[in-house]
Parts: C-alpha cells; sequence; structure tokens
C-alpha cells in the first residue's frame, strides 16, 4: 500500500465489489476558503443545478412539496408515478406554478374547531396562521383568520375559534402579483394575506415569512422563464405514451424511465420515441450498474444515466434475485465508461445514508446523487406522522414492496402483470427528521467542509482529481470503520439532529 493511498484506477480495478464504506478519501491541501467552492453540477448533457441533490421518485418521498423545496434549495425533485395520469401531472403543475411567497394550497378550519385544533395544526406543519372558512373547506366564503397573537394567552384550548378569530381582514384579488401582494403585506402590517376570489373564497394565501424566504434560496433550480425545475418518473409500458404526452403539457423538464434493471430492448424503444417525439425534453435512463449497459442507453439517446441496483435501504433485490453490484464499484465504473465514451453525466442513486455517502459517490465521477430514505420522514414527504414505540414516524417503502406494487409500483418491473409478484423491496417506518430545507442545508455545509478538506474547489475539481489520480484512496477495515465512528461510549446524541430541528 503507497503512503499516500492509491488512485481511483489501481484502487477500483484490482478489487471486487466496493461500497461506500469500503473506502476512505485520503485529505489534500487547503489553500482556499468555503466561500471559494462551487457546488454547481450537471443534472444531464443539458441541465444544470447549484446543488448536487435529486429527491427520488418514490411515493413515500417525492410529490410537489417535496420537488418544490428541492428545487428552491438547489437541487431537482423526481415525482413518482405510483398514481394516475391527472395526478402525476397535478403534481408537476403545482411545482411549475409555484412562485415563492404564495401558499397555493392553504389548510384551513372552521368556526366550530377550537384552539386545540390550531395546535394540533402547528404541530404537524409548524405553523399557526390559519384561515378560517364558513365549512372549514375551500369551497365556502373566508370569514376569518386565527394567528398566533390571537390564542397565545387563551387558557381554554377547547375554546372555539369564532370566540377568538379575527374577521377584519385585508384581503387582496387572486391574480395579484408577487410585488403587489408584498405591498400590501408591508403597508397592512399583517403576517398573512389571503387571496380571494369573487366568490369571497381563498384561493391561496401570502405569508410575510415565505417572501422574506426569497432572499434565502438564491441557488434556486428555474428554467429560462424563471418557473422551478422538476422531474417526473415513466415507465416503460405502451400506456405511458399518454402519461408522457400530459406530462410535457405540464412543463416537465425531465424525464426519469424509471426500471429496477434499465438494459431492456423496452427501456431503449421508449427513450428513441422521447428523442424523436420531444427532441427537447432531457431523459435520464437506468438504472444500470455495468459499462455494457451504459453503452446501451447511452446509443438510444439518454441525457444521463442513474446509477444503481439493490444498494437502497429498503431494496432487497441482491438478496431476492442475486443481481446487482457494490455501489461505490457500480458508481466508479459506470461514470468513468460514460465520461469516456459520450461525456454523459451520472446520478448515483441508492445507498446515500449521511452526507459522507455524497462526498464519496461524487468522488467516484457521479454528477449528483439520488435521495431517498435520507429524505424520508421529513415534513415534505408524502404521507402522515404517526407514533410507533413512542416515537414520532412516517412510512417508507419500496417501490417494489407488495404493498407498492399492490397501488401500481410494479410498473418498474417487467414482471408487473404476473399473477405472483416477487417482492424486491419492503415496508418500513423512518423518524421525523423536521424540514427538508435544514436537512439539505445542512448536508450542504458539510459537503462544501468535505471538498474543503480534500483540497478541491468544485465538483468539477473533485472530478478532475478522480481521473487524473490527485484524488487518493485507501481501504477500510472492519476495525477502520469502528474506530472512524462513535464508538466506546454509553450513550451519545448526534450533532446534527438538533441543528434539523431548530433546537
Amino acid at each position: 500500500m503507497s503512503p499516500n493511498g492509491l488512485d481511483a484506477k489501481t484502487f477500483f480495478e484490482c478489487q471486487g465489489g466496493i461500497t461506500y464504506n469500503d473506502f476512505i478519501l485520503l485529505p489534500g491541501h487547503i489553500d482556499f476558503s468555503l466561500d471559494e467552492i462551487a457546488l454547481e453540477t450537471n443534472l444531464t448533457r443539458n441541465i444544470k443545478i447549484k446543488r448536487p441533490v435529486v429527491s427520488t421518485p418514490m411515493d413515500t418521498v417525492t410529490e410537489s412539496k417535496m420537488a418544490i423545496s428541492m428545487a428552491m434549495l438547489g437541487g431537482i425533485g423526481i415525482i413518482h408515478y405510483n398514481n394516475t395520469v391527472e395526478e402525476q401531472v397535478k403534481e408537476v403543475r403545482r411545482v411549475k406554478r409555484f412562485e415563492n411567497g404564495f401558499i397555493t394550497e392553504p389548510v384551513v378550519l372552521g368556526p366550530n374547531n377550537t384552539i386545540k385544533d390550531v395546535d394540533n395544526l402547528k404541530e404537524m406543519y409548524g405553523f399557526s396562521g390559519i384561515p378560517i372558512t364558513e365549512d372549514g373547506t375551500l369551497n365556502t366564503k373566508l370569514v376569518g383568520i386565527v394567528t398566533k397573537r390571537d390564542i397565545d394567552f387563551e387558557r381554554d384550548r377547547t375554546k372555539k375559534l369564532k370566540e377568538v378569530m379575527t374577521t377584519q381582514l385585508v384581503t387582496a384579488p387572486a391574480r395579484i402579483s408577487l410585488a403587489e401582494g408584498n405591498k400590501i403585506l408591508k403597508e397592512s402590517k399583517k403576517g398573512k394575506l389571503p387571496l380571494i376570489d369573487k366568490n369571497g373564497r381563498l384561493v391561496s394565501l401570502m405569508s410575510r415569512t415565505d417572501l422574506l424566504k426569497n432572499e434565502d434560496f438564491p441557488c434556486a433550480s428555474k428554467n429560462k422563464d424563471k418557473q422551478l425545475l422538476v422531474g417526473a418518473a415513466l415507465s416503460t409500458r405502451e400506456e405511458d405514451k399518454e402519461r408522457l404526452a400530459e406530462l410535457v403539457k405540464a412543463g416537465v423538464d425531465v424525464i426519469v424511465i424509471d426500471s429496477s434493471q434499465g438494459d431492456s430492448i423496452f427501456q431503449i424503444n421508449t427513450i428513441k420515441y422521447i428523442k424523436k417525439k420531444y427532441p427537447h425534453l432531457d431523459v435520464i435512463g437506468g438504472n444500470v450498474v455495468t459499462a455494457n449497459q451504459c453503452k446501451s442507453l447511452i446509443d438510444a439517446g439518454v441525457d444521463a444515466l442513474r446509477i444503481g441496483m439493490g444498494s437502497g435501504s429498503i431494496c432487497i433485490t441482491q438478496d431476492t434475485l442475486a443481481v446487482g453490484r457494490s455501489q461505490g464499484s457500480a458508481v466508479y465504473h459506470t461514470a468513468k465508461f460514460s465520461k469516456e465514451y459520450a461525456n454523459i453525466p451520472v446520478v448515483a442513486d441508492g445507498g446515500i445514508s449521511h452526507i459522507g455517502h455524497i462526498v464519496k459517490a461524487l468522488s467516484l465521477g457521479a454528477s449528483t446523487v439520488m435521495m431517498g430514505g435520507l429524505l424520508a420522514g421529513t415534513s415534505e414527504s408524502p404521507g402522515e406522522y404517526f407514533y410507533e414505540g413512542g416515537v414520532r414516524v412516517k412510512k417508507y417503502r419500496g417501490m417494489a414492496s407488495h404493498e407498492a406494487m399492490e397501488k401500481g409500483g410494479g410498473k418498474r418491473y417487467l414482471s408487473s402483470e404476473d399473477r405472483i409478484k416477487v417482492a424486491q423491496g419492503v415496508t418500513g417506518t423512518v423518524v421525523d427528521k423536521g424540514s427538508v430545507t435544514h436537512l439539505v442545508q445542512y448536508l450542504m455545509q458539510s459537503l462544501l467542509h468535505s471538498l474543503q478538506e480534500l483540497g478541491y474547489r468544485s465538483i468539477q475539481e473533485l472530478c478532475n482529481g478522480l481521473y487524473d489520480g490527485t484524488l487518493r484512496f485507501e481501504a477500510r477495515s472492519q476495525s477502520a470503520q469502528i474506530e472512524g465512528s462513535v464508538h466506546n461510549l454509553y450513550s451519545f446524541k448526534e450533532p446534527h439532529l438538533g441543528l434539523l430541528r431548530g433546537r
């Protein structure tokens, strides 16, 4: 073993399957500050994003709330397709129509709800400014609003909202611009501005807090029309051509062909169809783990590749079918081939459970990382929180779990119509992680520190170091892995958890 570690070619081409935990990156020379580091990267050959993070198209991870947050943070979300065409299109349109400062589907209550109901909503969503309509739905007239100042000193939490709500409201027409609404909020000194239609029904809500947040998202992923970027998943089935057409009408920016094994005639034909029918639309193909698979999809016309097979936390493909590849080896070999063959970016999908894995995926040639379990359990992920063993959790399931396949998730597998379905994933729960905004900001700040430790000013420089041999690798024994993690303590508290919860 070299005293300065090994270059990637020597390290990866002389060993068997390598996972992220099997190696460590050796430090470089620091001669720059954190604010000199750039995290911009290519999602596809034609789409750049400011942060190398993508949320996976799973029905317990990415719908419009997650996709909006990911785009605001500089990444991108991929809307799952375990739904009807209309439902998926609706989620894409919500992202494309989003403008920070507008709450397009506000949570409302009725006059006969209680202060306790507001408390419950604050616990669930983190806010307490609630519009009040005649019947507690968006179908009836707005009659009041309850804010923190209305209920803070009320001891009786069973008191009805009609007794405490503010009825003297400052409102505005539904089609008001962001600038006009901002002006009204400043002049009225209100925290919320309800936007109503001609019948007095609440259409959306403007929030002073959200308007202030515009300055907090300078890296938002947007197209030339200043709309947030969003992707959507698609199967290779013939009926999904109709889904594709509707997604294109909705303004989707990139399509991810969602398949557990991407090197198939079905995916190749789908890629060729998309590129011929919609040449402006970028396509991410996959999943693949070998150079031969990459070549098949690159020749068909893909703009990026999704790498990983059986490495996700809820995926059991490798155990069930004995097919797949260790994720570290998969990312290294596919990224190297794709760069040399056609300069196609790859997305590392699976096995990302903490910031170190993000760094390692990028160090192996990935341009972006796709995350599932790491984002599941955040307030922006689909599903409701519940308590399990006294811990607040959300459901998280693989798209190849029996539960997801019953709903339609089996479309990503060639055998989804089989009478006997073979599960390649499981259903479980993940702990409440708070807002994805705090989580991703924490991860990206950690990534900056890691690049500085390695001595690289950008993801592109890191990639150059991988291929010119200046980035050095060393194997980690099981003992080294234990040594490099928390050990020999009776108990401990992970330092980032308090930060994520805002404590």
